[in-house]
């Protein structure tokens, strides 16, 4: 059976992550580490211009498996522990399989020097890693020498200077083979050298804000652009990592539970390492909570199951449901010989595994739900509730996107049997209303659209959903009316009173007569209806109207910052001019900002954790 790639591609996050590559068998032919996934992953099945060993690849490939990390460096770690542990024979054919490297500081010498190191740690200092990649301890290395000026000279060459080198010229070094600083001093730029390569680099970063502050008022702006230049640097390659870590051995287990189906991401932890997930979609009860999916899972996942270990600690996103984690503890710990934890209140670095569990379960859920079958047996649910004589084979939706009438704007997304056609969705910039009439914004967007639509250049939906209640159904009905299109069906999607998922109000325009549906009850014109949590049809609801939601969001704030001619980042709540600039200046510059993670974000004073995770939102989410 051929590996369907354009079906996988659609539901394909466009995070940084690593992507493995299985067989017919399920083996792992190739793992790969990319900074956007689908467009890594697309290039293989979409160029023709690939050497023989890739298209010898790309011709086995059978299923992808994906891991969503937070930054391109835990990509670049995690790919390196995955060749490891799992030696994909593409890899050793296509890449070369090194350990990664550390910068090296001697400590039984007078003046200590740094240099990049890879192998074996038998020379006694300090080894600061493992780094991603060889440029990047260069590039760290080329830094600390505009910085702090410590000699990164071979010891034999130092030994035998009688003046200073060029390095000393250029300041890039401050000469102690010839005697022109002391050991005291240069003992404190070790120090510093120091506090940095742990991590402790809050102090060096505000003194280089300070001094390119500095600069700029003097007009010195060729200098206060190559202090940011720095400013960048120190921060990527500082950004803090997710996926190697404090020693020992644990499982990390993620469960979600979203539109009648449950995710299980399972993290694997050895001597600090990710060594990788695997993903499960366990069958359960209609309505279960993700502590009960998860003391089912974890009993089955590892009683009686040979060869599989048990870890010491096992973290998990929820508390176990009933008192399943202390009966579960007690049997593992029997079974293993040793005692077992499950701990699901955690902090710190912990806190960053379970997080990262439950993003990959949230993509591969995603993408679970948006597979043909699931879609197909939604669409066949939509027919039964809506008595419809055959299924519909193509639906649209319209939400309205404004903050106080400013820079509204009108989405438009198609979903078909086989997923979303991004192709067709469509964005319509509102103009010529009062400011926060979202009637008349409906009207206006529904007339454009399907004025065109009348004229044959598209196709028309089998059913047409609008976010919204009477009103909206009612400005829709008129639309239709005045274009003369009857073959359409018209559906609201009201949120209920508490505005809680599940129980959304749908209310049926052009009604049909039909038999009584699976409730028993006829979903009558005008109507407001609560279909069950547990029904496909509300999930396909459910999905078509938050992408609508979604895309009329993003395009709402993309106009609105265009009409403000000003950053993306004065469009997050709780960021300020002074935290926007404080921002931008720990991290020289938008472009760092973006691809920084929520923990590199929240190392900024003024910065939380939750403000962190709005900005890092906003660079992230994936692209319509």
């Amino acid at each position: 059976m051929q590996f369907d790639s354009k079906a996988f591609l659609k539901t394909l996050t466009s995070r940084p992550g690593v992507y493995r590559m299985l067989d017919a068998e399920g083996r792992v032919l190739y793992v790969g580490k990319a900074r956007n996934l689908k467009k890594r992953v697309s290039s293989y099945f979409s160029k023709s211009n690939l050497g023989p060993k890739t298209r010898a690849l790309v011709a086995q490939i059978r299923g992808v498996e994906v891991t969503v990390t937070h930054t391109e460096n835990e990509a670049l770690i995690l790919e390196n522990n995955l060749i490891k542990e799992l030696k994909p024979r593409y890899n050793i054919l296509l890449r070369d399989d090194k350990s990664y490297p550390y910068i090296y500081l001697s400590t039984d010498e007078a003046f200590p020097r740094l240099a990049y190191h890879r192998g074996a740690k038998r020379a006694r200092g300090r080894y600061f890693g493992p780094y991603p990649s060889a440029g990047a301890v260069r590039e760290s290395l080329h830094l600390l020498q505009k910085l702090f000026r410590v000699r990164q000279c071979e010891d034999s060459f130092f030994r035998n200077r009688s003046r200073p080198c060029l390095q000393y010229q250029i300041e890039r070094c401050t000469a102690p083979c010839v005697g022109l600083i002391d050991e005291a001093q240069y003992a404190e730029d070790v120090r510093r050298t120091t506090l940095f390569l742990e991590g402790k680099s809050s102090q060096v970063i505000d003194e280089l804000v300070a001094k390119m502050e500095q600069a700029s008022k003097a007009l010195a702006f060729e200098e206060a652009a190559q202090i940011r230049d720095l400013i960048a640097s120190l921060r990527r390659v500082q950004e803090t990592q997710y996926v190697s870590g404090e020693g020992g051995n644990l499982d990390v287990i993620a469960a979600v539970v979203s539109g009648g189906l449950a995710c299980v991401q399972v993290f694997f932890v050895r001597d600090g390492r990710n060594l990788g997930n695997k993903t499960f979609f366990p069958k359960h009860t209609e309505g279960a909570e993700p502590g009960e999916v998860l003391a089912a899972f974890i009993a089955q996942y590892y009683l009686g199951a040979a060869g599989r270990t048990v870890p010491g600690e096992i973290l998990v996103n929820q508390p176990l449901a009933g008192e399943g984690d202390e009966l579960l503890q007690t049997v593992l710990g029997e079974e293993s010989g040793h005692k077992v934890q499950i701990t699901h209140k955690l902090r710190g670095e912990r806190a960053r595994w379970v997080a990262m569990a439950v993003t990959n379960a949230e993509n591969a859920l995603k993408a679970q739900i948006a597979t043909q079958s699931t879609v197909l047996r939604r669409f066949e649910a939509l027919q039964e509730v809506l008595q419809l004589d055959s299924p519909p084979q193509r639906l649209e939706c319209f939400d309205i996107s404004h903050t106080q009438g400013e820079a509204t704007v009108a989405s438009c997304v198609v979903l078909d049997t086989t997923g979303p056609v991004k192709s067709d969705y469509r964005r319509f910039n509102i103009e010529g209303i009062t400011p926060g009439d979202d009637y008349a914004a409906m009207r206006q967007a529904l007339l454009r659209r399907y004025t065109r639509l009348k004229k044959g250049e598209g196709k028309l939906p089998d059913i047409l959903l609008i976010d919204g209640g009477k009103g909206q159904v009612s400005e829709a009905e008129a639309v239709m009316e005045e274009l003369q299109i009857n073959e359409v069906t018209l559906l609201g999607v009201a949120k209920g009173p508490a505005r809680r998922p599940g129980e959304e109000q749908l209310i049926l325009s052009a009604a049909r007569p039909g038999e009584q549906n699976a409730g028993g009850e006829l979903l009558r014109e005008g109507t407001p209806r609560i279909l069950p949590a547990d029904s496909p049809a509300l999930h396909l609801i459910q999905q078509i109207r938050d992408e609508a939601h979604r895309f009329a969001i993003t395009g709402h704030r993309q106009r609105r910052a265009k009409a403000r001619n000003t950053s993306v980042l004065e469009g997050i709540a709780g960021l300020g001019p002074k935290r926007r600039q404080t921002l931008l200046k720990q991290f020289g510059g938008l472009q760092e900002v973006a691809r920084a993670g929520v923990e590199d974000l929240a190392s900024v004073p003024g910065i939380s954790k939750q403000l962190a995770q709005r900005v890092y939102d906003v660079f992230h989410g994936d692209e319509p």
